[in-house]
């Protein structure tokens, strides 16, 4: 469960060392940022449809897997990879498709070194920053914003993150972990504000036939 809260929170991360490590907040990235931040932050809610691809140059792999998440404050609905998990704040819902089976855990943020309603939050604490420049990604003119952990323990040693420069919405960023692998994370629908209400983030056992509960509260 924490690798999908990690790769989907990946959203803000790091540079090159190099340049980083003199760097603790660059204030031409933290401009963006917060754009970027207030943009999101502003919205009752949003889903946000997405690829990602994972690269592992040791096993000489490379795959890609698609899915979805619907975020609205702290609470979150994510489907990737046959699994759903659903957090309400209060309890995360963790449901296997394959195996008919979901498991109950409490919340407990203090466990998540990433959750993905911190994901337009999570570099006002922890991290150093710095502006990386412009590229195009489809055409479009986008910022390069990289963050470095200030935990060198972080299995997350780089992230570099694409906000659009038309209208400071995050395009794509690509995550760079110590054992090599490398995940790259592309946006590909935005909706603002869906419907959503109380049951967007419960799970109901009555449309889940013959599910297995494993409740660990």
């Amino acid at each position: 469960m924490k690798r999908f809260f990690s790769f989907l929170l990946a959203l803000l991360a790091v540079v090159q060392l190099t340049q980083a490590q003199n760097v603790q907040k660059d204030p031409q990235a933290e401009k963006i940022l917060d754009a970027m931040s207030k943009k999101y932050q502003a919205l009752n809610a949003f889903k946000v449809n997405f690829t990602q691809t994972l690269e592992s140059p040791s096993a000489k792999v490379k795959e890609s897997i698609s899915g979805d998440i619907t975020i609205s404050g702290n609470k979150y609905r994510l489907a990737v990879a046959g699994q759903e998990i659903i957090n309400n704040g209060a309890t995360i819902w963790t449901f296997m498709k394959k195996e008919n089976e979901v498991t109950v855990s409490d919340n407990d943020p203090d466990e998540q070194e990433m959750t993905p309603n911190q994901i337009y939050t999570l570099y006002k604490k922890g991290y150093r920053y710095v502006y990386g420049g412009e590229e195009k990604e489809g055409g479009e003119a986008v910022h390069v914003i990289d963050l470095t952990p200030n935990d060198r323990e972080n299995q997350i040693f780089k992230v570099r993150l694409h906000i659009s420069k038309k209208d400071n919405s995050i395009k794509s960023w690509k995550m760079f972990r110590k054992n090599g692998n490398r995940y790259t994370y592309k946006i590909t629908k935005f909706t603002p504000n869906p419907p959503v209400t109380a049951t967007t983030f419960a799970f109901d056992k009555s449309k889940y036939k013959g599910v297995k509960v494993v409740d660990l509260r």
